[in-house]
């Protein structure tokens, strides 16, 4: 068993106890076969149906309506005890023809890698300079088409090590292979966040590369505005843009 153990709540009114349930199980498989051999992060879920509490001792994700964040499908944070905490806004999903079952797995396997929201990746550029990325598992890959399937439920891709260690040979660089290199290579409809150390040309502090994937008729830009901790007091710049 994990020490780490992640309340999945149902909170949401389009999605019945039954329909997330075997979602659960499907990121449990996910979790644990596919993330935690490559990443060294495993977790033990717990599905939590609507007519019970979840344990606060334990991280949550939580299934809820609509995003309480504009242009954001999920995101996670810290609650005020200091656990970390996902939200999935699964109806807003479903109104951008999103699958809810993607952005919870994006949203859980980013937790897990940086439940504490303030890991980053220096690719050095110069004596001097260089650039921190966000430490993302989904966000340059995030997009419905570049996941995969287990037992019937779609989940999200995620990146290897590989993607921020060029000391890793390697011709492969997410889950899916669909990567054609490294940092700071992406697929269409992902992101990259990216702070500027010692850059004298570029905007300082959080900024976005993207690989625009334009919906007709949407204002939504992104499936993931990931928060930080209220101690940084911003909110770094990476909203996922894949919808």
């Amino acid at each position: 068993m994990s020490n780490i153990k992640v309340s999945i709540v149902n909170q949401c009114s389009v999605l019945q106890d039954a329909e997330v349930k075997p979602v659960v199980a499907a990121l449990q498989t996910q979790v644990t076969r596919d993330f935690a051999p490559i990443w060294g992060i495993d977790a033990d879920l717990i599905f939590v149906p609507k007519s019970e509490n979840a344990d606060p001792n334990t991280w949550w994700l939580i299934l809820l309506d609509d995003s309480d964040t504009d242009g954001a499908l999920g995101y996670h944070e810290l609650n005020p005890a200091g656990l970390p905490m996902a939200k999935v806004f699964a109806k807003t999903d479903l109104k951008y023809n999103m699958k809810w079952s993607v952005t919870t797995s994006h949203e859980l396997l980013e937790m897990l890698a940086d439940p504490d929201i303030n890991l980053t990746a220096f690719i050095q550029t110069g004596n001097e300079s260089g650039y921190l990325y966000a430490f993302e598992m989904c966000d340059p890959v995030e997009d419905d088409q570049y996941g995969y399937m287990i037992d019937g439920v779609s989940v999200s891709n995620f990146i290897l090590p590989s993607y921020f260690q060029e000391s890793i040979p390697a011709n492969k660089w997410d889950f899916c292979g669909y990567l054609k290199g490294g940092v700071p290579s992406m697929l269409s409809g992902g992101y990259l966040s990216k702070f500027a150390v010692g850059q004298k040309h570029e905007t300082s502090g959080w900024t976005q590369i993207t690989a625009e994937k334009i919906v007709e008729g949407s204002e939504l830009k992104s499936r993931a505005a990931r928060q930080l901790p209220s101690s940084r007091r911003k909110k770094r710049a990476n909203k996922r843009v894949s919808v």
